[in-house]
């Protein structure tokens, strides 16, 4: 049987969640990673309809782009329709994972896909970012805990270099402790001197995922005070593999088109009889710059990289103000269309790979936004 820990390796080669924006919540947010799966929903958002049809759908876990818990909460109950949903889902143990910008501008994510559907060229991220000077995590484990601690720091986002996941050092010693007289030692007895043998984890780890792979490292450890060191590590000249890719895409259309022609190919594959956009139907544009969602601050790196149109799925007001001044065309076909398919794609990769897992998209979820 397929657990939720494999199903989340599986996402995290999908999407390393070492490129999520730092300010992301990513990952598994609910549920027992040793839980075994047969089927798995996928979804845009995990609104209270889609709960529901999770639940009577008898799914053993959902992957949402949009996180549950976006924001770090004091309270849960069911005075709000998240508090409402989330007791509905740990009642029936059901495990919640979401990717989102790390799915978003994955070398296969969300706006790669988009680029691809529109037979874009020379595709190049929007916003590059440069390598990352990593840290390295050191902690001391008794030996029968090192799968577990190693596996909930790689689960987080940790032990990336390059292409290559899971990586740690680990060096056999000897650890000394004496416990006070309150404590409660996982090996030994207070108020004596222990030896245990113990094995020295260390793993890399950027930034952006240091938080959560120490957070991680502090639930799977199984001492109550485990030694944690962090060292910052310096950059040196040709360096590599702590790149974290970028952010958005751009490429040149397979030819010279008109707005207008353009906005007809953004409704037909994106299934959008209507959009909005800001321009000139007669404009020529030759290059076109992507980020799903809702994402206008990427306005100038398009117009920046020399693109003639941005698409986008919704923008402030004075993002289509900017636009007009700078001479670009913006394509607005909603957040929702933008960012869908890909939620489909992701229930089809998910299939494909474990053959015991039945996954879907959610059939209830909708786009709220409607027009005459």
């Amino acid at each position: 049987m397929t657990t939720v820990r494999e199903i989340c390796q599986f996402l995290n080669e999908i999407a390393p969640l070492v490129i999520a924006e730092s300010w992301d919540n990513v990952g598994l947010l609910l549920g027992d990673d040793r839980s075994d799966v047969s089927r798995i929903t996928t979804c845009l958002t995990l609104t209270p309809d889609v709960v529901d049809e999770v639940i009577a759908g008898g799914a053993q876990m959902v992957v949402t782009h949009h996180p549950l818990l976006f924001k770090p909460v004091q309270k849960l109950n069911g005075s709000t329709s998240e508090g409402r949903s989330i007791l509905k889902l740990l009642r029936s143990g059901i495990a919640v994972y979401s990717p989102h910008t790390a799915y978003d501008n994955a070398p296969a994510g969300i706006n790669q896909q988009l680029a691809e559907l529109f037979e874009l060229t020379e595709i190049a991220p929007l916003r590059s970012r440069p390598p990352e000077a990593p840290f390295k995590i050191v902690t001391y484990v008794p030996k029968e805990n090192v799968e577990q601690v190693r596996r909930g720091i790689w689960d987080a986002g940790a032990g990336v270099i390059g292409n290559y996941r899971d990586c740690s050092f680990n060096v056999d010693g000897c650890g000394t402790f004496f416990g006070a007289d309150s404590t409660h030692p996982a090996v030994g007895q207070p108020g004596r001197l222990e030896q245990v043998a113990e094995t020295r984890i260390e793993v890399v780890c950027l930034a952006n995922r240091l938080e959560p792979a120490l957070a991680a490292l502090r639930k799977a450890h199984p001492y109550e005070e485990p030694a944690i060191d962090v060292f910052p590590i310096k950059q040196l000249p040709g360096m590599t593999g702590f790149e974290i890719g970028g952010a958005g895409r751009y490429g040149r259309l397979p030819r010279p088109t008109t707005l207008a022609e353009l906005n007809r190919m953004v409704s037909e594959r994106l299934r959008q009889p209507r959009l909005q956009f800001v321009g000139q139907l007669d404009a020529t544009i030759e290059m076109l710059g992507i980020a799903c969602g809702a994402a206008g601050e990427y306005l100038k790196d398009a117009h920046r990289a020399g693109c003639q149109a941005f698409l986008t799925g919704e923008t402030r007001f004075h993002s289509c103000l900017e636009a007009r001044d700078l001479g670009m065309a913006i394509i607005l076909p909603g957040h929702y269309a933008t960012e869908r398919p890909a939620m489909e794609e992701l229930a089809r990769r998910l299939s494909q790979r474990f053959d015991n897992v039945i996954a879907e998209a959610s059939h209830v979820e909708s786009d709220p936004v409607q027009s005459l």
